[in-house]
């Protein structure tokens, strides 16, 4: 993935998340935890709480090396206090493959409607920073929520944008 060699956008894109996030808000951040130290530290040095960590097990191992690799991980950030959510979810949940057609990182819908419907509500914008081929954005608009994604591949933004298309839905 470019720029997946380097954390030099990380500390500013984070600033810029917590920047635009609206007070007593959550944020939700994938991370591979050989760079959690990295993320953990732009997540604080941009205003962000650390308020939970999810972990999704996958059931199958998407790399082997001194483990089998077989879960993925999110961190919840707040800005401010936001309320808790009606009906907490789990801190662990499943992960269903998605077959990573459409993005080497592809999220599952199944995993990122859960997390919308927990921490946003009807008609609130979820943001996307990292788009890809617009799940998260697709999971928002099946779960009545607004979207904006920012995607500088342009493959990835045709994806996307296909997926989106009133007539995909």
């Amino acid at each position: 993935m470019p720029n997946d060699d380097n954390d030099a956008w990380l500390m500013p894109a984070f600033e810029q998340m917590y920047r635009v996030l609206k007070p007593g808000r959550f944020a939700i951040s994938f991370y591979g935890w050989p760079r959690a130290d990295q993320f953990l530290t732009a997540f604080r040095a941009a205003g962000f709480r650390i308020v939970g960590h999810l972990v999704f097990t996958k059931g199958y191992a998407s790399a082997t090396k001194m483990l089998r690799y077989e879960h993925e991980c999110a961190y919840l950030l707040a800005k401010g206090s936001p309320r808790t959510p009606r009906t907490p979810i789990s801190d662990v949940l499943p992960w269903r493959f998605s077959g990573n057609k459409l993005h080497p990182t592809e999220k599952p819908l199944s995993v990122l409607r859960p997390l919308i419907r927990a921490f946003s509500y009807p008609g609130a914008l979820v943001l996307d920073p990292f788009a890809g081929s617009g799940s998260t954005l697709l999971a928002a608009q099946q779960q009545r929520r607004r979207f904006l994604g920012i995607e500088l591949d342009p493959g990835y933004h045709a994806i996307a944008s296909k997926r989106l298309a009133p007539e995909a839905v």
